[in-house]
């Protein structure tokens, strides 16, 4: 299907067949990314818990620079889905042409930044002594992919933007097996430990991106960027930067919330720290269904809300809400009833036994709110494709430093439950911002087009 007939399907098919289509290559690529994460995790954890540990602890870190490259990403998935569905196509040429340019320059500059800055941040949050050292290390390695992965997401959302999802899953999927192939040559073989592990992810993210922009030049889709002759447009900047800015703000602010939740975390323990890392890869691979439909649904609600079909927007977010909704159930019943299997199977060391006994305390936690966490996927979808970005902004702070991090200072300070109030303030912390995304949704702010 030519990216003339995804734009017939997104604006005049049935919307169960259009979600399913456009969420379906979303939830593989991203299944694939999640279990890529978790043989990674795995490989790690064979070298030591405190490796393992490390991988889990600069996450925040690295994903507080990422998050720019996903606020622009958002924003050209937004202003470009819209542009389709409204059919000003040359537009939607020059909006392309912009973002990747505006990608690769920041990614450049935050690589170096990155880099440079690494040792001291990781200081900052607590990071010392065996878990200082790995964690410095993986780190820096991993700044340098940035360029990189900066690049797909321009790449990934020029093509979603057309209802494209399969061809960024196919290169996502390759690029995937290539990491979990040289994972354990560059740990093991080449006896790297855990620089191994993030030069693999480097090789991989590198000839993803590279292949990616050589399909974008010489493919025949809708959006085709040129960098003939290219300038500076600052109208088109403007408007990028106007979209994308809440959307970044909001996943550094969220980025930042788990800084310093793992400073909570690290006062706990190394264990606490490798189970909390093990579950969310663990509760990311139940969540990709409902993950999927919130992805897809940025674009069908941009290209139908472009096109004027408010009706046909409200009618994709319900049947959204209700396929997430019974994914996420059937992802809770799971947890629940395997837990002890489930973490037993991904922690491989049998030394780390109170790992494993916090991981399934967690794991039993999170897995109630598994619904809410597809219903806040489903509420980020339509303020994100609807390029009201700042509702999307609200509710990633919101959760994190209104709800969740005051929720552990009191369970921390004032009760002796451990780690446990750390568990329940992040499944409690669901329920809250779901209830702020219905409050939102019901007021249709979000419902004004970004682009006359």
């Amino acid at each position: 299907m030519n990216s003339k007939e995804k734009r017939n399907l997104i604006l005049n098919g049935d919307l169960y067949k259009v979600i399913i289509t456009l969420s379906l290559p979303i939830m593989i690529n991203n299944l694939i990314q999640t279990l890529y994460n978790l043989a990674d995790g795995v490989w790690v954890s064979k070298i030591g818990s405190v490796q393992f540990a490390a991988t889990s602890f600069v996450w925040p870190v690295n994903f507080l620079f990422i998050s720019i490259g996903i606020g622009l990403s958002i924003a050209g998935t937004s202003i470009l889905s819209q542009l389709v569905g409204a059919s000003k196509y040359e537009e939607a040429n020059k909006y392309s042409s912009q973002l990747i340019v505006i990608s690769l320059i920041c990614s450049i500059a935050f690589a170096i930044l990155g880099y440079i800055i690494s040792p001291f941040v990781i200081r900052l949050m607590g990071g010392t002594g065996e878990l200082g050292v790995y964690s410095n290390i993986y780190l820096r390695i991993t700044f340098l992919d940035m360029p990189f992965m900066f690049l797909f997401f321009s790449f990934n959302s020029i093509m979603n933007s057309q209802g494209n999802t399969l061809m960024p899953t196919i290169l996502s999927g390759i690029s995937a097996i290539l990491n979990v192939v040289l994972d354990p040559i560059f740990i093991f073989t080449f006896d790297m430990g855990i620089a191994g592990a993030a030069i693999a992810t480097l090789i991989s993210k590198a000839l993803l991106a590279l292949v990616g922009m050589v399909i974008l030049m010489r493919s025949s889709a809708i959006i085709k960027p040129s960098f003939k002759n290219f300038k500076f447009d600052k109208e088109i900047i403007n408007k990028i930067v106007k979209v994308a800015l809440p959307s970044s703000i909001g996943q550094s602010g969220s980025a930042l919330g788990f800084m310093v939740l793992n400073g909570f975390i690290a006062s706990y323990g190394t264990a606490t720290i490798a189970a909390f890392g093990m579950v969310n890869r663990i509760t990311s691979l139940i969540m990709q269904p409902a993950m999927g439909v919130g992805a897809a649904l940025t674009s069908i609600v941009g290209q139908n809300l472009g096109s004027n079909q408010i009706d046909r927007v409200k009618e994709a977010f319900k049947k959204s809400l209700k396929l997430t909704i019974s994914f996420s159930v059937i992802g809770c019943i799971i947890l629940l009833w395997q837990s002890d299997a489930i973490i037993n199977f991904f922690i491989q060391s049998r030394d780390d036994g109170e790992v494993i006994v916090q991981g399934i305390n967690y794991l039993k936690y999170i897995a109630v709110s598994t619904p809410l966490m597809g219903i806040f996927s489903v509420f980020q979808g339509i303020f994100q494709g609807s390029g009201h970005t700042k509702y999307s902004m609200a509710m990633e702070i919101g959760r994190l430093w209104f709800v969740r991090l005051p929720m552990i200072l009191i369970f921390k300070y004032f009760t002796n439950i451990g780690p446990s109030g750390i568990w329940f303030s992040m499944s409690f912390s669901n329920l809250i911002v779901c209830l702020y995304g219905l409050l939102i949704y019901r007021r249709d702010n979000w419902q004004r087009k970004v682009i006359a």
